[in-house]
Formats: C-alpha cells, structure tokens, sequence
C-alpha cells in the first residue's frame, strides 16, 4: 500500500484507439498458474470467516523478470510513435485474464471470442474455471490490429517475451470462451450481464466513543524522551530500508532520499527531471498518520493529505491545484465502530478539505478487511488496524535546480551558489544545450531558523509518537483546522523557494519539533540552537506533531521573509526559533535557561541505532559497524569531490551550413570560419557505440544519452 509511481504519458496515447473486429486479442507476459485464485473471494469475506484452503489460494508471488521484459516490449511499441502495433491494453489483476479479457473489448465497445486452450498454462491439470480465472500476475491483455501483428512478435522476440494469441474481436457484444480440450463452450453471454450495474452496498454502523486519557510522563526526563522519539522506527534512521536499491535508476533522478554531503536521508519528497535536457520535471510524497486514527479517524485522514502537501512543498510546482493525490485507504468497516470511523474519513477528506484545498484525487485503492481473528487455546483473539490512509501527491514541477531539502546551510559548507552556464551542442544535431555549474560567491553571512506552526500554538499530542513510546495514545490530535492557512503555507514556500530566500526547509511531522530540527542538524552536520516560548509546557513544544515547517533564511532577508508570511496570513503562525552553533550540539532553552543540550554524535548514535541493528543481522556486521562510527565522526568530510580539470575545454561544436556556429572552449576556431572536417571529423562520422542490455541490467538509456551527448551513435544491442 505504501508502493506508488508517477509517469509521463504522451497526447497521443491518452485515448485508447478503436478496436475493430477481426483484432488479435494477445495475452503477454507470463503463463497461468494456479496463483491467487481466491483471491477477490478472500478480500469479499468478513473478518474470520475465511478457511486456510482460501487464504492458500489467495497468495500470490512476483516475477520480476518478466514484468521486466513485458515492460520493454510496451516501450519499444509506443516508442514507435504512429507505429505503435497496440491499439488497446489492460494490466491482468485481480480475476485474472476472466476480468482483463472481458473488460478489454467492453471498453472498447465490443465482443471477443476466445480460445482457453491458447492460454499460455504452466499447469496444464488446472480445470476450465481455474485457467480463466487464477491471478498469475507480470501479464497484460491487449489488442492488435492483424495487420500490425509481425511487427508485435518481432519485438516480443527480441526481448523473449512470451505472448499468445488467445482470441479475436467480434462485432457483437458479448463474451464467448470455446474450450477445445472439452470440445464444448463455458461461456456464452452478452457483456451486459458482466458489466451491468450491481446492487449498491448498504452498511449502518454507529461510533463508537473511545476513553481517552492525558498523557501521563511521569517520571521521563525530556532527554529520556527525546531518546525514546528519535529511536523509534517511525522516526529513525531510514538507512537500511533506502540502500538495498539502487536511487539513481533512469539518470533523471534529481532528488532521492540521502541528502547533503553527508547523505543523510531525511528529503521532503522525490524529484526527478522530465528527460535529460531541461528542468522541468515532476515530485513526488507521501503523508500518513495511521495512529491518530485510534483517537480521531477524520484527523488522521486530514493529517496525511496535509503531510503530503507539507512534504511535496519542498519542490516548486506553483499553484496548489497542479497537485493530484492517490488515496489508499485500509480499514475493517465490518467491524462495530471502524465503519463509522471509516465513512467520517472519507467525508472529511474527499467531501471537505481537498474541495476546500482545490486538490483532486484521481486514482486510489482500498482493502477492506484489515483484522484477523484467531484462537489461543479456549481464547479466541482478534487484531485489528485502524482505519489508514496512505496519501501519494505528485505534480509537475516547473524547476528542479529550486528544490528544497533540509540541510542546513553555513558559511564553510555551503557558500551561497551563482549560476554559471555555458551553451554547448548535441554533436551532430542542431539542438544546444546548457551546463550549468556553481561557483563560490562570498559568504552567506547570519541565518536564522523559523518555525511555522499551523497548529497555532494548540500543540496537541494525541497519537503522537511521544505517545506511543510511552504505550499511551492520549486525548485530543493534532488536525487541519484551517485549509485556508495549509493553503497560504503552500504559497508562501512556493514563492520563498522562487525568490531563493530559503536556505533549508523541513516539515514537522512523527516526531514533532525535536525530531524535525535534529534531521536538519544530522543533514547540515552543525548544531542548532533553539529557543522555546516560556508559556509552554517542553514536552508539547517539542514533541506535538501539529502540521508546520522549520525553515532557514538568511537574517538579511528576514524582513522579507516576514513580509510574505504576514501577506498570507500567518503573521501569528511564525516565530524565531534559532539559530546554529559551532558546537556539534542541539541545545533547547527555555525563558533564558537551558533544558536540553545534547552532542550530535550522541544523538545520530540513537537515531541511527535501528539501521545499525538491521544491516548487521541482515549485511557484512563489520561494515555496518563502520558505516554506524563514520556516522558518528565530526570530522568527517563528506562527498566533497575536487574537480581538478576544466570540463568545459572540450571541442564541442554546432555546425549549420559548413560554418562554426558557436565557438567553444579549448578550440582556436571562430563561429562563422569553414569547418574543417580534417580537424573535427572524429564529430561528424558519429562513431557506433553498442550498449549491451539483458535482463537484470539496468541505466541503458541514460548510458545511451550519455554516449549520444559525447558524440557517438549508440546503438540497443539485446543480449
């Protein structure tokens, strides 16, 4: 439920093409197999009712491998632009082929008649039901025109993917499936009866109130606390669960999760570029707050879009309606109680906020039976999840060089950059494009670190992982109070991040305050010292969860900085919180006395305590234990590569006409002279290059860019 993705499509293929009869219907990918056949009937039961022959049949298992080589032919297909072989497609599901099949030719306005027998089947024992039925996953359906058919198989041969002709279109609506092996028909309808609309679901259900108690931390000392917050797998370092993948897959990645020098991953949210030569390109986050359910199910659900928009503030998108979300949603609605929890989530988050926010959500998906009931003895016990939401926003964003993250930023780290860009070619094209680099400028001079509460000072606490590490839950959630003010943040960071007035930023969310400042701190490598109002209880300042950000700005732009907030409205959201300290330390005051001050290092050694434990029972013990004391080393420098040569002294030329177009670094000609083919005809001849490719391999394409920018004519060899 956590996994998600975002793509760019072309104009071209939004709209499906027309199906006409006589269309070859093709299943591609893997074959069936007795896989997740009771599955949609698994997840249509009520808690506990299910048997073990169902939850056995209901799993299901991946093939990387082929889901690899389906992606490639689908690829090389639409790469063809006007050519493209598919004129229609559907992924196989739950159902299988029995609910892609039909579904694809419904969509299209037609009928199908298929072979079960042509069916690829690695379990030829499977009966008639099971083949159509079974959810062997990594297979799409779709249709190709008869004519188009040779060009189809010759690139599902070139990567060895399986396929298979299993039926054709008919002008009539409705779904036949001839098995030759029992020399008989299994299906025969008109669509309509499949397609027809079913009978609503109707449910009542009632709330249910819960007893809620104040948090109760006696007894527990704020350092106490801020071990227990920082060493929670919520809040922890994230290390072994990023570094098992590869980050950097495409080229175009220009936010992943480590950040800074020191490669601490803490980003807001992902980045990546649209294609290779431009800085458009599109973000991607996620928000949750599962465990404010238990105290308040509309909360929570408000809590986690306002996380994602929090989180996706970081890069610059524009306008708040650019922003699209994925709702995925988990509960037990059979339940006494959780139906009514789940109905109030929904209402407060598709009927109230995301209408108020000028957000659609487009695409989602559910499951709808998240308790388990089993026996212990004469006992019988049950487990059950509250009601999630899992929100993914993604949008296009307008430049990716303006993206923000948390590292803080000091004089001898990070000198404030200048742009530098120099215009070279695409060998033998007639396109230019940019290298853009940074230079020192002077220094950045005295920052300060501001906080904006959109809770407004309520710093409530219920649900909160300050909460949880003290096996309590609390009374009253932090919540979205005013859509207006999480919509004036959105702008206000948005232009901030426009006018380059923020030198770090990071939203407040598990872990509260603490946890928020001390990431920036980790990323930065410097200590931070921050001051908390004297009205304020400690624990609730530094631990509420209330939506908000911490953020950098240089104390000359302060004014500025002020002036924008106060434009937006939330002039009594903002306070000075502090600033960094050449100590190696997070210090907390409080009305001039000091009530917390604790070393980096120390408090890295907690935070990065639950990645240490995992990679050593999991990877080379001896490695991560050194990767854990580099961690620890105030010292260390970093990724701080030196360029000892000038990149940009190669022969990079445009030539238009026989004549020199842009004159370029490293070379005695003059734009305007004759090119002369003995001196650059190493440019002009495009010298083959092949990038060789299976299965198992990736980055051949961003491989391929590169070998095209340096002039070469890469070629996709196919092992």
């Amino acid at each position: 439920m956590l996994a998600g993705g975002l793509g760019n499509i072309r104009a071209e293929h939004v709209q499906k093409a027309a199906i006409n009869p006589g269309d070859q219907l093709i299943v591609l990918g893997g074959p069936a197999m007795l896989i997740g056949l009771g599955g949609g009937a698994a997840s249509s039961l009520g808690s506990g009712a299910g048997n073990e022959d169902l939850d056995f049949a209901s799993v299901q298992r991946d093939n990387a491998e082929m889901e690899r080589r389906c992606q490639e032919v689908i690829d090389g297909c639409w790469a063809l632009g006007a050519d493209n072989p598919i004129s229609f497609i559907h992924d196989v599901g739950a159902g299988g082929v029995s609910n892609a099949l039909p579904e694809l030719v419904n969509d299209a306005g037609r009928g199908g008649r298929f072979n079960l027998r042509q069916l690829p089947n690695d379990e030829p024992g499977m009966s008639p039901l099971e083949i159509w039925c079974n959810e062997s996953q990594e297979r799409y359906v779709l249709a190709v025109p008869a004519a188009r058919l040779a060009t189809f198989q010759q690139l599902c041969e070139r990567e060895r993917c399986p396929f298979a002709v299993v039926g054709e279109a008919i002008e009539e609506k409705k779904l036949v499936v001839e098995d030759p092996h029992f020399k008989n028909t299994p299906i025969d309808l008109p669509l309509e009866v499949l397609f027809g609309k079913p009978p609503r679901m109707h449910r009542t259900d009632k709330s249910l109130t819960r007893p809620f108690h104040r948090l109760d931390l006696r007894g527990v000392t704020l350092l106490e606390a801020a071990k227990r917050v920082l060493s929670h797998p919520t809040v922890a370092d994230k290390t072994f669960l990023i570094t098992i993948g590869d980050r950097c897959v495409t080229g175009l990645i220009c936010r992943d999760q480590m950040v800074g020098p020191w490669q601490v991953p803490v980003a807001d949210c992902a980045v990546t570029a649209a294609t290779f030569d431009v800085y458009t390109g599109e973000a991607m986050a996620m928000g949750e707050r599962t465990p404010v359910a238990v105290n308040n199910a509309a909360a929570s659900a408000r809590l986690a879009v306002g996380e994602a928009v929090t989180n996706l503030a970081a890069a610059q998108i524009g306008d708040l309606g650019k922003v699209n979300l994925s709702a995925n949603w988990m509960a037990a609605p059979a339940l006494p109680g959780d139906g009514a929890d789940l109905y109030a989530a929904v209402l407060a988050v598709g009927l109230e906020l995301c209408p108020a926010l000028g957000i659609t959500i487009p695409v989602g998906k559910d499951s709808m039976s998240m308790s388990t009931v089993w026996s212990d003895g004469a006992a019988e016990k049950r487990m059950t999840a509250p009601v999630s939401l899992v929100v993914s926003a993604f949008a296009s964003v307008a430049d990716i060089r303006l993206s923000l993250t948390p590292q803080l930023q000091y004089d001898s780290v990070a000198p404030e950059a200048t742009e530098r860009t120099e215009k070279f070619s695409d060998l033998g094209s007639s396109s230019v494009f940019s290298v853009t680099s940074c230079e020192n400028s002077g220094s950045i001079g005295d920052t300060v670190l501001l906080l904006i509460d959109l809770g407004r000072g309520k710093n409530r606490l219920g649900g909160s992982i300050l909460a949880q590490v003290v096996s309590q839950m609390g009374e009253a959630t932090p919540d979205v109070d005013s859509p207006a003010d999480l919509k004036g943040f959105w702008n206000v960071i948005q232009q901030l991040g426009r006018e380059k007035k923020l030198l770090a930023y990071h939203d407040r969310s598990d872990g509260g305050l603490l946890a928020t400042v001390v990431e920036m701190a980790f990323a930065g490598h410097t200590g931070v010292d921050i001051e908390i109002p004297h009205l304020h209880d400690p624990f609730a300042a530094l631990f509420n969860e209330e939506l908000g950000a911490v953020i950098q700005v240089r104390e000359s732009d302060f004014d500025d900085v002020w002036l924008v907030l106060r434009q937006h409205g939330l002039k009594a959201c903002v306070a000075r919180l502090g600033t960094l300290n050449p100590h190696y330390a997070l210090r907390v005051t409080q009305s001039g006395k000091e009530i917390l001050n604790e070393n980096l290092s120390t408090l890295r050694a907690i935070w990065s305590d639950v990645t240490r434990r995992i990679q050593t029972m999991r990877d080379n013990p001896a490695c991560a234990e050194s990767e854990f004391q580099l961690k620890l080393d105030r010292d260390d420098p970093g990724i701080t590569p030196k360029i000892t040569f000038d990149y940009g002294a190669g022969a990079f030329v445009e030539v238009e006409s026989g004549k020199l177009k842009v004159e370029s670094k490293g070379t005695t000609a003059r734009p305007g002279s004759d090119f002369q083919p003995s001196t650059f005809n190493y440019q002009l001849s495009r010298p083959k290059v092949a990038i060789l490719r299976e299965q198992g391999v990736n980055s051949q394409v961003e491989m391929g860019h590169a070998f095209t920018r340096a002039g070469f004519k890469a070629v996709d060899v196919h092992m």
